[in-house]
């Protein structure tokens, strides 16, 4: 098979802007829906070479892109070429019965609905517009069009979320049986509102952000989910009917070092040792491509250092050892030793695997690495 094999869609559409959020998103702009539509059906042409005839994955990731008026998103569902898996973005208060019928019958199987938490104080805290029943209702419609693959965004460490709180949310969760869960801890960019707003809370409560994360792993494997990745969490197959293999597969080439191709506003694709990005600006983007061009874009010549470094990064977060092989140049050994007479990983050969406390500790570990 040749070209990248995992194909991103940005679509940056939302109703309001979360004040946590640098994602690259707009506001609103209904009337334009349609037309940046249009462009990213013309930069998928001009890219069509560099992706796989039949990708794995496809993800469309926003933004909110279900929030798109519906005769565009279908026109760009039409566009997509078939692939493995096809994952959309979701938030609860956009699902109704008729998009949901849309997704199912132009080939999503797999729908991440960002319910965030169950608790409508922490909610407000986040300014997110659904509440606990338009995620039990998405969950619920979603399902009925036939899309048996849900999984659900959770985000604990929230300003005046206690112990308590975060129990009851992944309880509300698992109520739901999701295939898939995804469990971050807030992270509030520099520069943010919700930085200005409640920066001070957020260092305040640093502290407790380990126990917290022990709580969600330790919560999620007793109900029978696999900690596949720092974050992200599935049904084994024994629990699953089907017996599918649910981990986020789309996610799951990121971590393994894949190539990807982005296609959007603010989209990123990396290829061979080159990364890509394409600017910020919806208007630049969408002039660019009805001039026959490509959007205005940043470009990075990856070293050979740089791509074995991420892999290591990127690769010790999930529950499968490493493979090292071609990469001990990016290993600091004196270092490695340290870790592993500390417990905090384990080498055997080639392959390199974080023990349980050392993935608690994660990036701080996989910092210590790197030479």
């Amino acid at each position: 098979m040749t070209g990248a094999r995992h194909l991103y869609v940005h679509l940056p559409f939302c109703g309001s802007r979360c004040g946590y959020c640098d994602f690259v998103t707009v506001v609103g702009r209904q009337g334009e829906h349609g037309r940046y539509v249009d462009a990213l059906r013309t930069e998928l042409a001009l890219e069509r070479g560099r992706i796989a005839t039949r990708p794995d994955t496809i993800y469309l990731g926003g933004g909110t892109p279900t929030l798109t008026e519906a005769a565009a998103l279908e026109r760009l569902l039409a566009a997509l070429p078939d692939a493995e898996e096809v994952t959309i973005e979701a938030n609860p208060e956009t699902v109704t019965p008729a998009l949901a019928r849309l997704l199912s019958q132009n080939r999503v199987d797999r729908v991440s609905i960002g319910a965030q938490s169950f608790n409508t104080a922490l909610l407000a805290v986040l300014e997110r517009r659904a509440g606990p029943e338009d995620v039990r209702r998405a969950v619920h419609v979603v399902r009925d069009a036939g899309i048996d693959n849900v999984s659900l965004d959770l985000i604990y460490g929230i300003p005046g979320q206690g112990p308590s709180d975060l129990a009851r949310d992944l309880a509300e969760a698992l109520a739901l049986e999701p295939e898939h869960v995804s469990a971050y801890e807030l992270e509030a960019k520099p520069g943010t509102r919700f930085t200005h707003a409640y920066g001070a809370e957020l260092e305040r409560q640093a502290e407790s952000m380990e126990s917290y994360f022990e709580h969600v792993v330790e919560t999620l494997i007793a109900a029978g989910y696999r900690w596949y990745e720092t974050a992200n969490f599935c049904r084994t197959p024994a629990r699953d009917t089907a017996g599918r293999d649910l981990r986020a597969r789309h996610n799951l080439g990121y971590w393994l070092g894949r190539d990807y191709l982005g296609v959007g506003v603010g989209a990123v694709s990396t290829i061979e040792n080159r990364r890509w990005r394409n600017g910020p600006s919806l208007r630049r983007y969408v002039e660019a491509l009805e001039a026959g061009g490509r959007p205005p874009r940043e470009l990075e010549e990856l070293s050979e250092d740089t791509r074995a470094a991420e892999r290591v990064m990127l690769g010790l977060r999930l529950d499968e050892p490493l493979s090292v092989d071609g990469l001990q140049g990016s290993l600091d050994d004196l270092e490695l030793d340290r870790l592993a007479d500390g417990g905090l990983v384990v080498r055997r050969g080639d392959l390199l695997a974080l023990t349980p406390r050392g993935r608690f500790l994660g990036g701080g570990v996989t910092a210590r690495l790197l030479a």
